[in-house]
């Protein structure tokens, strides 16, 4: 019985002295291009929500959504019988205001040539010996008089009253019920495609609320929201390949042109929009994208096959290594990870033979490493 254990543990310990044999593989030269496979949206230049700012009864709703809108297009018009009544009773006002000026220019110009007329004759008369100083004087004053009261009824009638006081009056009502008239009248801030419509005629609509929902024109973007911890790869310029879900078979090309300044503190993700140079007509406001932005870019890396690395995200990468018969554990510094194959900064040279994780006995080990071929 003692010489069956005994010849066990011989065989036991003759199998630890005998090598395992294992698959390596060692550094390889490729170009590494990290993708990053974000949702985004389409997101349009900006949004007006337009809204009545006066309480009234929509007359009429000329659009409706899809529409194609101009620039000061009317897009809700309220009824504006009212609006307009003023209007027409301002203007008249005012037109009073200026016929009686007017009249009173002419009244003052009538006096004034009479007071001249008067002032010659009795000058004529006053050479003659015919008038005293003091009645030529009393003409000269006259004259004097009527010749200011006409220059103040010419620059009361160059502001349109008899008055500037009431001038001012009569055409700041006009200008009200003018700007009231206006605000019956819903337009357009800029062209644009109407995404939205709320209102029918005959509702009754209060200030604040939203009418007509419009998408202005201008260049399309992208927006995507990355999460902070892939930030460090994305860069201005980036480019990226695009695809609405709609159109799986259609690619766009896009270019990284903002990266918001701040993390989102609750979902932790950060606000990156890309420009679209020449976007696709199927695009829509809001539309479910696929964006795969580049990430990052090597030349020429040092790389080894993902699964040859341990502790990927750890902070503590390492691999093992066959060296002299034994496997070691070497720890390393690794860069960028792209298509399965993780760059190598540090760590592994040139002819280094790096066993894999998978099937790998344990560091320390007896072995016998082979090079294998092992895709990324």
């Amino acid at each position: 019985m003692v010489g069956l254990v005994a010849a066990a543990a011989l065989a036991v310990g003759a199998r630890a002295l005998v090598p395992t044999s294992v698959d390596a593989v060692s550094l390889e030269r490729r170009d590494l291009i990290r993708t990053l496979v974000l949702v985004g949206r389409v997101r349009t230049p900006s949004r007006a929500r337009l809204g009545a700012s006066v309480a009234g009864t929509v007359r009429e709703v000329r659009v409706g959504p899809g529409d194609r809108v101009r620039a000061g297009e009317i897009v809700v018009q309220l009824d504006d019988a009212e609006a307009r009544a003023r209007v027409d009773e301002a203007s008249a006002a005012l037109g009073d205001v200026s016929a009686f000026s007017r009249a009173r220019v002419e009244r003052a110009e009538q006096e004034a040539t009479l007071a001249e007329r008067d002032l010659q004759s009795a000058r004529t008369l006053f050479e003659a010996g015919g008038l005293a100083r003091r009645e030529i004087e009393e003409a000269e004053r006259r004259a004097a008089d009527a010749r200011s009261t006409l220059q103040a009824a010419s620059a009361g009638a160059s502001t349109g009253s008899a008055g500037v006081a009431v001038v001012v009056q009569a055409r700041a009502a006009l200008e009200a019920a003018r700007a009231r008239l206006a605000q019956t009248r819903i337009v357009a801030p800029a062209a644009g495609t109407v995404l939205l419509r709320e209102v029918e005629p005959g509702d009754v609509v209060q200030p604040g609320r939203t009418l007509i929902e419009l998408a202005t024109d201008g260049p399309v973007e992208v927006v995507v929201f990355p999460s902070e911890d892939n930030l460090e790869g994305i860069t201005l310029g980036a480019g990226a390949a695009v695809s609405a879900d709609a159109y799986p078979d259609r690619t766009f090309h896009a270019q990284v042109s903002l990266i918001a300044p701040s993390v989102d503190a609750a979902q932790g993700t950060v606000e990156v929009r890309l420009a679209v140079p020449e976007p696709p007509a199927y695009l829509l406001p809001d539309m479910t994208l696929s964006v795969n932005i580049e990430a990052g870019r090597r030349a020429q890396a040092a790389v080894l096959p993902e699964g040859a690395v341990r502790g990927l995200g750890t902070g503590e990468p390492w691999v093992a290594v066959a060296d002299a018969g034994r496997l070691k554990r070497r720890p390393v510094k690794v860069g960028l990870t792209a298509d399965g194959w993780v760059e190598i900064l540090d760590g592994v040279g040139d002819g280094d033979l790096v066993v894999p994780a998978a099937g790998s006995p344990e560091p320390g080990a007896r072995v016998r490493a082979r090079i294998t071929r092992m895709d990324g």
